[in-house]
């Protein structure tokens, strides 16, 4: 949550709250009250991911992860066109005026030749099932607004009297994909919405990503999903795409959306993981239960296998140390834990990564309150988050090319006295100190310390 300085902020949040009821929060913050931890599509399968798929990634997680907290699936881009292709990097572009597969409302469904349990318009509920099924949740991506195709042939709107052409706007258009208009600021835009978000909780959907709402920042699109999540009667996770959202939307990105992405797409580049300490120092005071700011996928283990944007079929170019620098980092901040491999092929040591108790919890203690950096010193920095027992969590990162000492100060961390420090990465106590610790951290690479 945002920490509120200004007292006069103050005093109009409480007077809020008392009008909403004691205890109460604005609509959706109980909906992800820790970052939500899954899995989705894109890294591994871009636009052609098909059901069996989806399905064999999710026996993985309900075999290996579950118990470990993962728990959403959620299929990324394009899961209503018939056609998937993973030769050319502008397939979006090259599909404008495509049939996409709708309802009679003009309403995305599923590519049956892709998902044949959604035949006889089934939709996703099937899959849905199948999922809940094996203690997991459901989710999918969609484009922010309303199909060309249905404003073109002024579909009508499932529940109304309007139709499409009365909610979409042909001069607000996506940059990078031709599926969908705009939706206008009206109450025929309100009302697609609301017919969309009643369908996807017909469905079961338990998460929706909702890409090109933030670069231009789409306020009113935002709020009109918010809305038509909260009337629709399923308790939906909103995720806002891509990224970076500028951090002076802030204050309405948190109270509509519960994650919103802080940075661009996110790949196994050392250059974006340098840069992430960056884009979370910019958001360090915004964040708790409910509203989470995401650094996006993790590209861990096999990776680009039909992803046109992530590139040759590999594993992940992360080292080991800049595997543990991502987690700690992940799980200081605290962003959403979303995996972006092929969970089938997943390695022994990036399970290992993946099944740390001790470090997954770092990310989700139920405080929810986000690490601050502390210090920055010659390419190394310290990170530090209040934990609900009363403890801190604290990572030492080395952001340079070559090994170099990293030391805790007790007056920079505000403790005192002596300290117990626990290593969460090799599970290990370390003892009780004075003042200070230091640690050797490698190049690109963290530790991760518990002060119990």
């Amino acid at each position: 949550m945002k920490r509120i300085n200004s007292p006069i902020i103050f005093v109009a949040v409480v007077v809020s709250m008392i009008a909403l009821g004691a205890g109460a929060e604005p609509s959706g913050w109980n909906r992800a009250p820790t970052p939500p931890m899954g899995w989705n599509s894109y890294d591994a399968w871009g636009t052609s991911i098909t059901e069996d798929e989806v399905l064999a990634n999710a026996g993985f997680m309900e075999e290996k992860l579950r118990a470990h907290g993962w728990q959403y699936v959620v299929i990324d881009a394009r899961w209503y066109d018939s056609v998937s292709s993973f030769d050319d990097h502008d397939f979006n572009r090259e599909r404008a005026g495509a049939k996409l597969f709708a309802d009679e409302f003009g309403r995305m469904i599923p590519a049956t030749n892709r998902f044949p349990s959604a035949v006889d318009g089934k939709g996703f509920k099937p899959l849905a099932d199948k999922i809940h099924a094996l203690g997991l949740k459901f989710g999918f991506h969609m484009m922010r607004g309303i199909p060309r195709q249905a404003v073109e042939a002024k579909t009508a709107v499932e529940g109304g009297s309007f139709n499409a052409a009365d909610a979409g706007d042909p001069k607000n258009i996506c940059g990078w994909c031709p599926d969908m208009f705009g939706v206008r600021n009206n109450a025929a835009g309100q009302a697609w919405y609301d017919s969309c978000a009643r369908l996807w909780a017909s469905w079961g959907l338990d998460f929706v990503k909702v890409d090109d709402l933030s670069v231009p920042y789409s306020a009113h699109e935002l709020e009109m999903i918010r809305k038509a999540i909260d009337r629709c009667g399923r308790p939906i996770v909103f995720s806002a795409s891509p990224g970076p959202i500028d951090p002076a939307h802030a204050d309405h990105v948190s109270t509509n959306a519960n994650m919103w992405r802080i940075s661009g797409d996110f790949w196994d580049r050392w250059e974006d993981l340098t840069r992430a300490f960056d884009l979370l120092g910019q958001w360090q005071d915004v964040g708790g239960p409910g509203h989470w700011p995401d650094v996006d996928m993790i590209p861990f283990g096999h990776i680009g296998i039909k992803c046109t944007i992530a590139g040759k079929d590999r594993q992940t170019r992360f080292t080991k140390h800049e595997q543990v620098m991502l987690m700690s980092l992940w799980a200081l901040a605290p962003s959403p834990l979303m995996l972006g491999n092929n969970l089938p092929d997943t390695d022994e040591w990036t399970l290992s990564l993946l099944t740390n108790d001790e470090v997954l919890a770092v990310n989700q203690d139920p405080l929810g309150i986000p690490a601050r950096r502390l210090r920055q010193t010659k390419g190394t920095e310290i990170w530090m988050k209040p934990l609900k027992n009363g403890g801190k969590a604290i990572g030492l990162f080395n952001r340079s090319a070559a090994a170099q000492d990293v030391e805790l100060n007790w007056k920079d961390a505000g403790l005192g006295g002596e300290q117990t420090l626990r290593d969460l990465w090799s599970h290990k106590d370390l003892g009780t100190f004075k003042e200070e610790y230091v640690a050797q951290v490698p190049s690109h690479g963290a530790v991760l310390l518990l002060v119990k």
